[in-house]
C-alpha cells in the first residue's frame, strides 16, 4: 500500500460536511441570528456541490430540512444524517480525508473540546455515526489514537502541512508527544514530508490555542494568506507582525519564498459581555469554483474579499455575513469540513 496523501482544500470537492445548530448547543440563545447563516451558507454550497447535513434527531432533521426549504435550497445536492453533537464546529470533529492508493479513507482523529475546554464526547463520535449513513457507505475508515483539529493544520497538497505550536504542542492534547514524535505521527497519517511551524501570531478570544486557520492558509503551492493588522495601539499588531516576519522566512518545496498575501483583521467586535472576539477574513471556505469568505459588517470586508479574489482568479468571492458565528468564536471555515472528490455515494 502507497503511503497516504493528504489533498489541498482546493482539489475537487464532492462536497462539504455541516452540522446543524441546535437547542442543545451554545447555540441554543442565538439560533434565530446564526441559523440564517447555515442557510445562506447552505445555499452557496449547492450550487456547486453537495451538502451533508448532521443532525441532532429526528426532529432537529426536520426542522433543518424546513430551513433549507424556506430559504428555496435545491434540497436534492442536500443529504441528512443524524448523529448527536455537543456543538457545530465540524471543521474539528468531522473526518480528515486522505488518499491511498487513489481511494479515500476517512480518519477519525480524537476530538476533546480543545483541550478539555469543552464536553466533547458525542462531537468525538460524530464521524463514526457518519459511516453508518448513506452518503459515505463504502468508503474507507480509519480511527486515529491522536488528538488533532482539523482547524489546527493546512496543507500544500504537495506534502507541507502549516500549523502553529501553540495549539499542536499544548499539553492537554497529546501532553506524552514532544514535537519530533508529533511530526513522526502526523508524516505517518497524513503522508506529510515536512512541517512549518507557526509560534508567533494570535487572535484575543479565540479559544483553539490558536487555529492555524484563524491566521494563515495555503491560497496554491507558492501562496500564503495571512492576518496582518496595521493599528499599531492593536494588540494583534506586533503577534501578526512577528508572524509575517516567520511566514517570509519559510520556503516552499522548490525552496523559494512564498508569495505573501496579507488579509486586514477587521475592527474589534465584542460580544455582549464585552470580550473581543477573534475575527478573521483567513476563515474563508474554499469550494468548487468559489471561495466564501466571511463579512463582519467592516469596511475592511471589500478589501479582504479583493485579495482573495487576486489569489483565487478562476472562482468566485461570495461573502458570508458571519457576525452571528463570530459570537461563538469562529467562523466559515470552522463550521465546515469539505468532502474531498470520491468521498460520497450519492
Amino acid at each position: 500500500m502507497t503511503r497516504p496523501r493528504l489533498p489541498p482544500e482546493w482539489g475537487p470537492q464532492d462536497g462539504i460536511l455541516l452540522t446543524w445548530p441546535h437547542v442543545h448547543s451554545d447555540w441554543a440563545a442565538a439560533l434565530p441570528e446564526v441559523e440564517p447563516v447555515y442557510v445562506r451558507l447552505a445555499n452557496e454550497i449547492t450550487r456547486r456541490e453537495a451538502l451533508v447535513v448532521v443532525c441532532y434527531d429526528t426532529e432537529h432533521l426536520t426542522s433543518a430540512r424546513n430551513q433549507l426549504i424556506a430559504g428555496q435550497v435545491e434540497l436534492s445536492s442536500v443529504a441528512f444524517c443524524v448523529a448527536p453533537s455537543n456543538d457545530t464546529w465540524t471543521r474539528d470533529h468531522g473526518p480528515i480525508t486522505v488518499y491511498r492508493d487513489n481511494t479515500p479513507r476517512l480518519l477519525d482523529f480524537t476530538f476533546n473540546g480543545w483541550g478539555n475546554k469543552y464536553p466533547a464526547d458525542l462531537d468525538n463520535a460524530i464521524t463514526r455515526h457518519l459511516t453508518g449513513c448513506a452518503p459515505f457507505q463504502g468508503v474507507g475508515y480509519q480511527t486515529i489514537d491522536l488528538v488533532l483539529e482539523g482547524g489546527s493544520i493546512d496543507t500544500d497538497g504537495a506534502g507541507t502541512l502549516l500549523t502553529t505550536a501553540s495549539c499542536l504542542l499544548s499539553p492537554h492534547r497529546n501532553p506524552e508527544l514532544d514535537r519530533p514524535a508529533l511530526e513522526g505521527q502526523l508524516r505517518q497519517c497524513l503522508g506529510v514530508d515536512r512541517l512549518l511551524w507557526l509560534t508567533d501570531g494570535f487572535l484575543a478570544g479565540d479559544d483553539t490555542d490558536g487555529h492555524v486557520d484563524m491566521l494563515a492558509r495555503f491560497a496554491d503551492p507558492a501562496t500564503l494568506v495571512h492576518a496582518a493588522c496595521d493599528d499599531s495601539d492593536d494588540v494583534h499588531f506586533q503577534p501578526l507582525a512577528a508572524m509575517a516576519e516567520a511566514l517570509a522566512g519559510f520556503r516552499d518545496t522548490a525552496g523559494d519564498p512564498y508569495r505573501l498575501v496579507a488579509l486586514p483583521i477587521p475592527g474589534p467586535i465584542f460580544s455582549p459581555a464585552g470580550k473581543r472576539l477573534p475575527a478573521s477574513y483567513v476563515n474563508f471556505l474554499i469550494i468548487n469554483q468559489a471561495v466564501l469568505v466571511p463579512a463582519y459588517d467592516d469596511p475592511a470586508d471589500e478589501e479582504a474579499a479583493d485579495r482573495l479574489q487576486d489569489c483565487f482568479p478562476d472562482r468566485e468571492i461570495v461573502s458570508i455575513p458571519s457576525t452571528a458565528l463570530i459570537q461563538q468564536y469562529g467562523s466559515l471555515h470552522c463550521i465546515t469540513m469539505h468532502l474531498p472528490e470520491g468521498v460520497l455515494n450519492l
